[in-house]
């Protein structure tokens, strides 16, 4: 789809900056409006601090040039004097002389995809990871490169775009890599956004959205992760550009990327803090030279989801709008994204540039994301899609809480001195399927008793002083 723009109102701007000029010289802030630049969502005036002139005991004029601190204190009466439902104001604008004053547009233009991969600036980029982000203040395209980030962390609110951003981050991806060079793992725990994308061909098994599988894709996305070392090791190759050069001289298999994009940080914290931490942090720290890369998203940046270590080891951000500045200051080490307008309204932190990006971001439709897995079905269809890489280690997952299970609850019935369904699932907090299972699996262990009826319970064949002695499972 094409961008549709809507010009500028020349009249309405001019309107604008007279109103800036007009309140701050009201609370004694003399001020001069030198330009405008006008991007997507918002309008960004050019502020150049004028001087107050005071009078000294000895009757002498002394000129005092208005701080920045006194423009950006009254962000909240210029909000009122505009009429403006938020307002931003960068103090100062980063690689310029004047303070920037952000006010929403009257009417928005939205970012399309195909505008910016047609762009010189996204063309010019030679990374097989490049990135679209959207448009700035001033109408320009922003581009970004994965390999170099190597990892991007994206904060934002319920309805602010952070999914959107994923989506429009894969889209870009898998139009510019072919299913031989690049790999997606996808991990969805709201279920619903993330899992449009099943059946790609850059798709490793499919979108995982069971919390305890996604563990076990972290788990084995590390034993690939030093499976590469080794690889480069052997190769002598110290990153994998330089391996997969030397794979092509010798006309063996190149080294696929593999990108990680986890939709919802916080369902995996809460379930696993410890594991999910010391895994994603251990990927950011080594797992760049592999080729394996994480984009990570969450709608809760508080600092147990976003911990000091995790914030560290992603030097490249997002922040869409949030409830808070003090949310903003754990994303972005800044305050700010609490003043953004959602819909795609982003702050971005580029590790290799000072100052925040304030960015518009790309909106990308159902039927272009049909259009793309239609394209790569289309060349792949002869190619059946295969098991997750990860699947034995589900299952090994699965059969360790299993056994951690039994045993709860057979400390759960020799406390109680009786056996039931609804006891171990109030104890053990688990659903009726797996707690019958677990009663027949103790009746076959020679725990508990065979079953006396309806609403009766069983008899604990084992008493609370045996300890840990399990000769019953000698069967």
């Amino acid at each position: 789809m094409s961008e549709h723009n809507v010009p500028p109102d020349q009249a309405q701007i001019k309107l604008k900056a007279q109103t800036i000029e007009n309140t701050l010289a009201e609370f004694g802030l003399p001020v001069k409006v030198i330009g405008f630049r006008v991007g997507p969502t918002i309008t960004q005036y050019a502020l150049e601090p004028g001087f107050i002139v005071k009078t000294a005991s000895d009757g002498t004029s002394i000129k005092q040039k208005v701080r920045v601190s006194q423009i950006s204190a009254l962000s909240r009466d210029l909000t009122l004097a505009l009429k403006a439902s938020r307002l931003r104001i960068e103090t100062p604008v980063p690689g310029r002389n004047f303070v920037g004053v952000e006010v929403p547009n009257n009417e928005n233009n939205v970012v399309r995809m195909r505008p910016i991969l047609d762009s010189t600036e996204f063309r010019t980029m030679s990374s097989p990871l490049a990135l679209a982000l959207g448009r700035n203040v001033s109408g320009e395209v922003v581009v970004a490169d994965l390999e170099k980030m190597p990892h991007l962390l994206i904060a934002g609110t319920t309805n602010s775009g952070k999914s959107v951003c994923i989506t429009a981050i894969t889209t870009c991806l898998v139009m510019n890599n072919s299913p031989y060079d690049l790999k997606l793992v996808m991990l969805d725990p709201k279920m619903v956004e993330l899992v449009r994308f099943n059946g790609l061909p850059h798709l490793l098994g499919k979108v995982e959205i069971e919390v305890e599988r996604m563990q076990a894709v972290l788990r084995w996305a590390l034993a690939e992760m030093d499976a590469r070392y080794r690889l480069l090791a052997d190769a002598k190759a110290r990153n994998i550009e330089t391996y997969n050069h030397k794979m092509v001289q010798k006309n063996k298999p190149k080294m696929t990327r593999i990108v990680i994009l986890i939709d919802e940080l916080a369902d995996l914290m809460m379930s696993a803090p410890d594991q999910t931490e010391h895994s994603l942090i251990r990927l950011a720290q080594m797992a760049r030279a592999t080729g394996m890369h994480l984009v990570v998203a969450t709608q809760r940046p508080s600092t147990d989801i976003v911990t000091g270590l995790i914030k560290a080891n992603f030097p490249a951000r997002i922040s869409f709008a949030v409830a808070s500045s003090i949310d903003s200051r754990v994303i972005l080490d800044n305050t700010g994204a609490e003043s953004l307008l959602g819909k795609g309204d982003m702050l971005y932190l580029d590790p290799a540039k000072s100052g925040l990006q304030r960015v518009q971001g790309i909106l990308v439709g159902d039927s272009e994301i049909e259009k793309v897995l239609n394209h790569w079905q289309r060349i792949n269809q002869a190619n059946n899609p295969e098991e997750a890489p990860w699947e034995g280690i589900v299952d090994e997952i699965v059969e360790a809480e299993g056994d951690q299970l039994v045993e709860q609850a057979i400390g759960v019935v020799k406390a109680a001195g009786k056996a039931s369904v609804s006891l171990l699932q109030r104890r053990l907090r688990i659903g009726y399927p797996r707690a019958a299972r677990l009663i027949d699996e103790l009746e076959e262990m020679g725990v508990v008793g065979p079953s006396m009826g309806s609403g009766r319970d069983r008899e604990v064949l084992v008493d609370g002083d045996d300890g840990d002695e399990r000769e019953f499972q000698e069967d």
